[in-house]
């Protein structure tokens, strides 16, 4: 992999997150995320503390603006359809960030957390390289869209507890995914684009597992800190989402991804 003898998955972790070149943050990733998984690279206790958040590695290129600066395009078109895929290939690439930065900055979690993450960490980059894929045939490369940060913006928000962490990134911003992915695909079929539909028929597939791994630990940390999971979720929304949330729900696939019927029905009071 490249690392020093010594390094430990925090390390490991750090660099995944750090990498800008996308080519190179994806090699690593599947690298690292198998080194993980294999056993090879472990937690170390006397490792340094995780260094306060920053701007994770990326590309000078998609330009980041803000939610409301997005154009607006129709899939009826060629160009329409690439705007979509490149900015669900953004959103994937946010995910291998995300992923990391669980990894490396939550410390003194067991170590099925991490192998969870790292696991995690590799689909997402794999998604990211089908939809770069599926982008160059229609003429783009990722990059040439404006994308936002919103993403990021939570990971910020969310650095100093795995609990908040847990709870808003995988279970209320990526549990969208669930929710308007399959619309998606009904729109590109609808309009014959079959390949794109089907590289989303993957990722929704996939993606509940990576919610699912958000409601594992969340519920994990909320035994450790002795708080009511459905309790906490309800005042942690009301805090960061109120006036934010949007539905209709995926009811089915969150149900798969972990949530409880109360937890979806405080969901849809919540819901603008």
């Amino acid at each position: 992999m490249g690392g020093s003898a010594k390094e430990n998955l925090f390390d490991a972790a750090a660099r995944c997150l750090g990498c800008a070149d996308v080519a190179r943050k994806l090699e690593l990733t599947h690298a690292t995320a198998q080194a993980i998984l294999a056993g090879e690279l472990r937690t170390d206790a006397g490792a340094r503390p995780p260094s306060p958040i920053g701007e994770p590695g990326r590309p000078e290129r998609p330009r980041l603006v803000s939610p409301r600066d997005l154009a607006q395009r129709g899939l009826g078109s060629a160009g329409g359809r690439a705007a979509l895929v490149h900015a669900v290939a953004h959103i994937e690439f946010n995910a291998i960030n995300l992923a990391w930065d669980a990894v490396y900055r939550f410390r003194g979690m067991p170590d099925d957390y991490y192998r969870d993450w790292a696991r995690v960490a590799d689909d997402e980059a794999r998604h990211h390289a089908l939809l770069a894929a599926r982008l160059a045939e229609l003429g783009h490369r990722y990059g040439d869209f404006d994308a936002h940060d919103g993403l990021w913006d939570m990971a910020v928000r969310t650095a100093d507890s795995c609990l908040a962490r847990m709870a808003l990134v995988p279970r209320v911003l990526e549990a969208r995914g669930l929710d308007v992915t399959p619309g998606m695909i009904a729109r590109l079929r609808a309009v014959g684009d079959e390949a794109t539909a089907a590289i989303l028929e993957v990722i929704l597939r996939e993606e509940v597992a990576h919610v699912a791994a958000g409601s594992r630990w969340y519920a994990w940390c909320c035994e450790r800190e002795g708080l009511d999971p459905q309790a906490m979720f309800r005042r942690l929304l009301d805090e960061h989402m109120r006036g934010s949330l949007r539905g209709p729900f995926n009811v089915e696939a969150r149900l798969r991804a972990g949530f409880t019927p109360a937890e979806l029905a405080g969901l849809d009071d919540l819901a603008a």
